[in-house]
């Protein structure tokens, strides 16, 4: 087993640590070794009252783009005015992402390099999170891995249609960011079907 994958092995099993900022649980950072460095964080839907809040964080965690799933809750131009993209990709509440969604998903995550992507919908715990299992698939972590991997770190994520959806999905691109997982996580953990379609 190689270093990279030993060190991921130590820290996969213990308890998922909730960043320790006044948003608490309400953020998740999911970061995977990569060549690009991109890591991502998952968040509930900030509003006008609490955007200053997560835009402290935004920048303590160098989040360059934030990635909307759902209908728009606070003006944008506040993140905007402190070099913060903010890109709109919504879809159904509950759903999967249609096609145009993805590719334009895989065009942002893709084009970064040393940063953090932040994305969100109405909990981050649907729409959110299966953009980011996408983006791990895409780098070369099996389906159910992603989401389990995913689910360490923000517990509740997807229900069972979104899981079906990302055990079907087939890795679009081939890219230099992809990073080659040389052991299953699935293998190495126990992970599978049934593990994961329990928690929903």
């Amino acid at each position: 087993m190689d270093t990279t994958i030993k060190k991921q092995h130590h820290y996969y099993h213990h308890p998922p640590k909730h960043i320790n900022t006044p948003l608490g649980h309400m953020l998740s950072l999911i970061n995977v070794p990569t060549a690009s460095n991109v890591q991502f964080l998952i968040l509930d839907c900030p509003t006008e009252s609490t955007l200053s809040l997560y835009l402290d964080e935004f920048i303590n965690y160098n989040v360059s783009t934030v990635v909307r799933c759902c209908q728009p809750t606070y003006n944008s131009q506040k993140l905007i005015s402190r070099g913060i993209s903010v890109v709109d990709l919504p879809f159904k509440d509950g759903g999967i992402p249609p096609d145009n969604v993805i590719h334009d998903w895989l065009r942002i995550f893709q084009n970064a390099s040393n940063t953090t992507i932040a994305v969100h919908c109405v909990a981050g715990l649907g729409r959110a999170p299966v953009l980011v299992a996408i983006a791990l698939i895409e780098l070369g972590m099996a389906p159910l891995d992603a989401i389990q991997f995913i689910r360490v770190k923000r517990r509740g994520s997807f229900n069972n249609a979104q899981i079906t959806f990302l055990d079907g999905y087939k890795r679009r691109k081939q890219t230099q960011n992809q990073y080659s997982f040389r052991t299953s996580f699935g293998r190495m953990f126990g992970f599978g079907p049934k593990t994961v379609f329990q928690q929903t």
